[in-house]
Formats: structure tokens, C-alpha cells, sequence
């Protein structure tokens, strides 16, 4: 099946909601909604688009081919087909008491953007922040000082869609420091074939680790059944002030939250609400990213724990910078084993495999079904047990007759 424009795309439920298309729509007929029950996605404003494909180029929504990835030679090849190109794994935490404190995981990302501001010349860093008008939502960002990073600090478990304002980047007058999801980072490397701006643009490139986005309706229910008035809601964390951090909600301008529950609580309410997009992305831990960070869950958890990040390098470029950053005091950590990786997202290669019995099953139903060119995974498939290879073809073929994904949605 052939797209038009990204509407297509959006109707047949293959938008990851980076943005990414706003920008590259050279007539400005593309802008984002939050649907409610889905995430931000992108409609198309005029009936006479389609003369051009600039923002199926850019979209890794349906179309994300493996990108040549740097010699073999400083990788762990052994990680490779379940995690992508690793040159080195770390542990640690910013280096900045109230960057780790506030941050979801350490605040190792956070602590690589401010060395970044600070000793390599880099004017800005675009990453997501809460809309201080609607507190459940959140808001493209562009810090600049280390107060400013602060501000941001923590996960926000909503829809964001920092590809948005890519051409902040290619107008910006240095360099930038660019933080998202795998998706965003995807809908950023795309971007590179239309802003070749962006290859110089970017001074690096960090992902978090993400198993999914919740609409914005699973923020709205969760306060719901927490008996807090959405229309009294003034401040929502998801994450952060130790780890793994709580949800808090405040109300009325309180400086105190009204509502403060655990993480584990939270997220165990929230990933119900994931869209059926999110379940056929492989890429849990930004494999296009110059350096990934995330959640070390093998550690028990202790009481007043500060946080640690797992930190993933993966490119000439992030090495560099690690390098530098944790000379620099920025950043404290400790070279860990591949091990601790596997023990601490064993998820992720599971759900790199399902995602192929998911895309098969997208396929005997006529379905248009991302395409992930290079991606090994059949080779993940192979090593699911009986249960699960039935299960990712069979209750996908479920899902898909219960709730009639076999038709596009219209809007």
C-alpha cells in the first residue's frame, strides 16, 4: 500500500508522534494534535497536499531502514543483534547532587547535556518539559543554562514530540545537544536527507530508554482515580527526587504535592495505556543515538536511593564526549559487563522478536505494517520459546479483530 502523506500514515496507526513532518512540509500543511486516547499526531491542513514526500522521508513511522552503523571494531558484537552497536557500557550518576536527585535515573543525560553547554560550545538543548498551561501535557524545550536543564529534570510518561522544531536547530547560531526517545531520535536521523543542516547542527545525539508512551488519557484517569480535580491540577512529575522517583501531582499552586505514589504504582497504571504503535518498535534503547541511558533494575532498590543510570555509548562521537564529560567530574561511573545490561532491561531482546510475529501477523491480515530494513528480527524471533513465538503472531491476530485495526481510523 502506498501513502500519500503522513494523514495515511496516522490513519493506519504507524505515527510514533516525533513531529519530525511538521518541518519538513515545505508549505506548512502539516501541524500536531493530541488525540486524547493515541498521542500527538500530525494532520494535514490542505486538500491539495501531495506533490511532494517530504514528510514520508522524514517518517519512522512506517519506514525505518538500518542505518550504516561504525565498524565492528570497537564493538560488543555479542550485544549487537539485541541491542544494537555498543562500543562500551557504564554506570553511573551526574555529577551534580541535584541532577541525579531530581533526574529519573541518576541524570546521566542530563549531566552529558550540561558539560555539553558548558565546555563544548553548544548553544542549546532541545528536549521535552511539561506545558506549564496543561500540566499533564508536555512542550518542546530549549535550555540553555544548567538552571533551566533543572527545570526539566525527570521522565514525563505523556505524549512529546521534540522533532517538532528541528528547524530551531538548523536556524540556531551553534551547535546542539538533541535528548528523546528512540523514536525521536529516528525521526531526527531521517531528517538528515532533507536538513543537511542537521549533520552539523547536532553536537550529539542522547536517547532514553523507553518501553512505550502513554496517551494522555492514562495521565487523565490515573489523577481520576486518585480523586484529584483535573481542573486543580497545576504541576504533575512523573519520575525524579530519588529513584526510581514517585508520581506527584500538585494542585492550586501548592508547593506541596497533593498526591505522591510510587513509581512502580504509577507506571504499573500507566503502560496500559500505550497505543498499538508502540508495541511494534524493536528499538527500546535509542540504537541510533550517540549515547543511550536508562534504568540499572538490577540493583535493589534502598531506601533514599540517589539513582543511577545505565549509559550506553555508541558511536565515535558519544565516546568522545563521555570521555571528556567524566574527566570533567560531570559525570561519575564505572565501566560495567554486557551482563548487567541483560539483567537490567530483560525485555527488550524479547520484545525485539515478538515485534516480527507482531509485523507477520499485521501482514496475513492485508494490514500495512512498518518496515525495519537490516533490522535482525527474525534472528530475535528464533529465540523466543514455543509460547512466545504463538503468542506474538496469534494475540496480535486477536487484537487486531477486537479492536478492527484492520480498517484505518477516521477522524
Amino acid at each position: 500500500m502506498s501513502f500519500r502523506n503522513v494523514a495515511d500514515i496516522t490513519r493506519w496507526r504507524l505515527c510514533v508522534g516525533c513531529g519530525a513532518c511538521v518541518p519538513a512540509c515545505p508549505d506548512g500543511f502539516v501541524r500536531l494534535v493530541n488525540r486524547e486516547s493515541e498521542g500527538i499526531r500530525p494532520v494535514v491542513t490542505a486538500e491539495g497536499c501531495g506533490t511532494c514526500d517530504k514528510c514520508l522521508t522524514v517518517c519512522p513511522g512506517w519506514q525505518l531502514p538500518k542505518y550504516a552503523f561504525e565498524g565492528n571494531g570497537e564493538q560488543i558484537n555479542l550485544m549487537r543483534s539485541d541491542w544494537g552497536p555498543i562500543k562500551e557500557i557504564w554506570e553511573g550518576y551526574a555529577g551534580d547532587d541535584n541532577l541525579r536527585y531530581f533526574s529519573s535515573s541518576g541524570g546521566a543525560s542530563s549531566a552529558l547535556a550540561l558539560y555539553c553547554l558548558e565546555k563544548e560550545g553548544v548553544g542549546q538543548v532541545i528536549h521535552t518539559g511539561p506545558d506549564h498551561e496543561t500540566a499533564w501535557s508536555n512542550q518542546t524545550v530549549f535550555s540553555k543554562t544548567k538552571d533551566q536543564l533543572l527545570e526539566q529534570t525527570g521522565s514525563r510518561y505523556a505524549p512529546a514530540s521534540p522533532c517538532d522544531s528541528l528547524s530551531e536547530i538548523v536556524t540556531a547560531q551553534g551547535p546542539s545537544v538533541f535528548i528523546g526517545k528512540p523514536c525521536d531520535i529516528q525521526g531526527l536521523t531521517k531528517a538528515k536527507s532533507i536538513f543537511p543542516e542537521l549533520k552539523k547542527g547536532i553536537e550529539l545525539k542522547l536517547s532514553i530508554f523507553c518501553a512505550g508512551t502513554p496517551s494522555t488519557a492514562a495521565t487523565l484517569k490515573l489523577i481520576e482515580s486518585l480523586n484529584v480535580p483535573q481542573n486543580q491540577v497545576t504541576g504533575i512529575r512523573y519520575r525524579g527526587r530519588g529513584w526510581p522517583g514517585t508520581f506527584a501531582v500538585w494542585m492550586n499552586g501548592s508547593k506541596k504535592p497533593a498526591v505522591d505514589i510510587p513509581y512502580s504504582e504509577a507506571w504499573g497504571f500507566l503502560q496500559k495505556y500505550r497505543p498499538f504503535r508502540c508495541y511494534l518498535c524493536p528499538d527500546g534503547t535509542g540504537e541510533l543515538a550517540d549515547i543511550s541511558c536508562g534504568d540499572p533494575w538490577y540493583r535493589k532498590i534502598r531506601d533514599k536511593e540517589q539513582g543511577y543510570s545505565l549509559i550506553l555509548i555508541r558511536t565515535k562521537r558519544g565516546k568522545e564526549i563521555f570521555h571528556k564529560a567524566l574527566k570533567e567530574g560531570y559525570i561519575m561511573a564505572e565501566k560495567v559487563k554486557p551482563e548487567v545490561l541483560r539483567l537490567s532491561q530483560p525485555e527488550f531482546p524479547a520484545k525485539r522478536g515478538a515485534v516480527w510475529g507482531r509485523l507477520l501477523a499485521m501482514k496475513m491480515f492485508g494490514i500495512p505494517a512498518p518496515t525495519y530494513e537490516g533490522w535482525p528480527l527474525f534472528e530475535c524471533w528464533t529465540k523466543l520459546s514455543a509460547k512466545e513465538k504463538t503468542k506474538s503472531i496469534l494475540g496480535t491476530a486477536r487484537r487486531i479483530i477486537a479492536k478492527k485495526y484492520y480498517r484505518p481510523m477516521r477522524y
